[in-house]
């Protein structure tokens, strides 16, 4: 039966797809309804895929969404369908794949055009309303689309199968060596690409690569390098100095449009900072520097103020755009910080910030602190006190929208990142918030022991996303090293279970994204390279050998040498986009297991903060009451408490250290590098 001619965005739950609700824009909602419409009527499929946070989305919107005139072409030609690529990053993997097949960069919004069974024919990113830069008109663009769509089939036809085999085209798999030399050759590559000056990859724009960051700190504690850890330093001591970094409110964009990091695209996604948030950890073990400490306090502010949701788990985004100017809510005058502050702590706090007379950003300034001086302790204190009061300024602008959908992958990599952090910084009450986080998306979005992947307003996008459930356990097995609870590990081998038995990918070693019992699409998703956040098959890659540490259980570590042994081609045809695989190598072969054995009676809290003062990316760490029993195949299987004291075993591949009973000694077995100067 034919839908009815009207938009019918509003039974969403999305936010990004209720901003298009009243479009004159015919708009469906991706399901099998829209896709036998453009069967029952014989029109091809106009895809416009983007998310509540993205500039150019709203751009495209404004200009040619919101244009009766424009949208009444769509409506005549096309069946239109709006995808939230957040809620659906299994179509849109599909089709970004697919332009990127034609020679295309990608990006968002992106905009395909289908046959009507749904196979990519061609498309593009933001088409503007009119001609212009040698680009043609968005309806100049349908109108050619429509056109060739009735009157060359040949065309159409030879379009979708070169795409199709494109998109079905198996990875070889074959003549890589996964080893020690292979990370080493990696990372001399990628240290290549980084910015001597401002740190992260060369020119712009710049993007927080987190797994490119966390390879690089892999790698100087791997080689003793410290090439590895500069270029790691200075990459996130300029993420906390710039502009991309909210001095004001906390948390960092998505990515800056120089390549200082001054100037940043505003939006603020949730998975960006989970995975910065450990790193910054990571920089402060390094260093002991405040930078990071700071940075990442800042940070867990802006979670609890702006994106924690009832019950624990934490929103999607906040938009880049506020008032319909991109931001608008972050950047100030220099008039503006001295009437909020007054003359005097006015001045010293433009001085410190760069917030100039005549702006450092089109009239305006981005608080940075990219040209300030080292800061003491006093004027740190009196720099604590001026944000509080402009945050507060700040507050009385209209902010910018907010998505907040609860996305289970995303909330699974900020629980494993507050777990991780809090630990090292010895923070409970992150840990607190990422228990909540934990148990509101376990207990609202699962059931059949199965995640959904998006919720908001009862509503759920169900099956999940191997990526929920990859996500989820690595937060379960970062909850577990932090609070040494039995019941996080029962999880992550639960999920681990249900990524198994639903998403794996026997043939080529890794995990489909969709399920084997979830919509059919026209072909199924997988990818064992990152994107802006890691593949279902890299986060499993290192929960597997984890797993088998903890457990013993070999099974675990058949398949995660499944997965590496079939990526190495991969991995030499993308060395940045295979970042996360990297690191899992790296797991793989440098694993440390922490062992502490409590007497009872005996306090291990000394112990327990040496270790995690010392840890490292590799460390995993298991704490046992003293006639608790590690698996058989475990390498300090057997070991107990010497002379009635807390002992610790470090151990490196079957090989265990004596026990150690003294915390200040654990440090050089952990990690034996020299700690980097500040």
């Amino acid at each position: 039966m034919p839908q009815p001619a009207e938009n019918l965005l509003r039974h969403e739950a999305s936010p990004y797809l209720l901003q298009h609700r009243d479009n004159p824009v015919h708009w469906r909602a991706w399901g099998p309804a829209a896709l036998a419409e453009a069967t029952e009527t014989g029109k091809p499929i106009l895809l416009s895929v983007g998310y509540a946070a993205c500039h150019w989305c709203h751009v495209m919107a404004h200009e040619s969404f919101e244009d009766p005139a424009t949208a009444a072409v769509m409506n005549r030609l096309f069946v239109n369908i709006k995808v939230d690529r957040e809620e659906r990053p299994d179509i849109d993997q599909i089709y970004m794949a697919a332009l990127h097949a034609t020679g295309e960069q990608g990006g968002w919004p992106l905009t395909m055009f289908l046959t009507p069974d749904g196979a990519p024919i061609w498309g593009g990113t933001y088409f503007p309303k009119e001609a212009r830069f040698g680009r043609p008109s968005f309806v100049a663009v349908l109108d050619e689309v429509a056109r060739v769509f009735r009157e060359q089939p040949d065309t159409v036809a030879n379009n979708r199968d070169h795409l199709l085999d494109a998109l079905r085209r198996r990875q070889d798999t074959e003549g890589i060596a996964v080893d020690r030399a292979l990370l080493d050759l990696a990372a001399g590559r990628l240290l290549a690409l980084v910015d001597p000056v401002h740190g992260g990859t060369r020119g712009a724009p710049k993007f927080p690569q987190a797994g490119f960051i966390e390879l690089l700190h892999r790698a100087f504690l791997r080689t003793g390098d410290r090439r590895h850890a500069e270029a790691t330093l200075l990459t996130l001591r300029s993420l906390c100095r710039g502009g991309i970094h909210d001095h004001i409110g906390g948390g960092f964009a998505r990515y800056s449009t120089d390549d200082r990091w001054l100037v940043p695209h505003f939006e603020k996604m949730l998975y960006d900072n989970a995975q910065l948030l450990p790193l910054l950890a990571a920089g402060w073990q390094l260093t002991g520097d405040r930078i990071f400490h700071d940075a990442a306090s800042r940070l867990v502010d802006w979670l609890c103020r702006d994106m924690r949701r009832d019950g624990g788990a934490f929103a999607a985004s906040l938009d880049a755009d506020s008032e319909g100017e991109e931001g608008r809510y972050y950047v100030w005058t220099h008039d503006e910080v001295v009437a909020a502050l007054g003359p005097a702590d006015g001045a010293f706090f433009a001085d410190a910030y760069d917030v100039r007379p005549a702006g450092n950003c089109e009239g305006k300034s981005i608080p940075n602190l990219l040209a300030a001086p080292p800061i003491d302790d006093a004027d740190a204190r009196r720099l604590d006190r001026l944000r509080e009061t402009l945050l507060a300024q700040r507050h009385r602008r209209i902010p910018p929208a907010l998505d907040d959908k609860i996305l289970a992958d995303w909330n699974g990599l900020m629980i494993a990142g507050l777990a991780e952090a809090g630990a090292i910084f010895g923070r409970d009450d992150w840990l607190d918030l990422a228990r909540d986080a934990y148990r509101s998306v376990m207990t609202t979005m699962r059931r059949d022991g199965r995640l959904a992947h998006s919720y908001r307003d009862g509503k759920s996008i169900w099956p999940g996303l191997a990526t929920d459930h990859a996500a989820m356990a690595k937060a379960a097995l970062a909850l577990h090293a932090a609070t040494f609870d039995a019941a996080y590990l029962a999880d992550a081998e639960a999920l681990a279970a249900g990524a198994r038995a639903h998403y794996w990918n026997a043939e080529e070693p890794g995990y489909y994204l969709s399920a084997d019992d979830a919509e059919a699409l026209i072909i199924r998703p997988r990818s064992v390279t990152d994107e802006a956040t890691p593949s279902a098959t890299s986060l499993m890659a290192q929960n597997l050998v984890r797993l088998w540490r903890l457990t013993g259980r070999d099974e675990y570590r058949a398949d995660a040498d499944a997965i590496l042994e079939a990526s190495g081609s991969a991995i030499a045809n993308n060395l940045f986009a295979t970042a996360g695989l990297l690191n899992a190598l790296d797991l793989r072969l440098g694993a440390i297991d922490v062992v502490i054995v409590t007497p009872a009676d005996a306090d291990a809290t000394p112990m327990i903060r040496a270790v995690r003062n010392s840890a490292t990316p590799n460390t995993i760490l298991a704490a046992l009451a003293a006639d608790a029993h590690l698996p058989a195949g475990h390498p300090a299987s057997g070991k107990g408490p010497v002379a009635g004291r807390v002992t610790v075993y470090v151990c490196r591949g079957e090989t265990c250290s004596l026990p150690v009973t003294d915390p200040t000694a654990l440090a050089a077995l952990i990690r034996p590098e020299t700690p980097v100067s500040s």
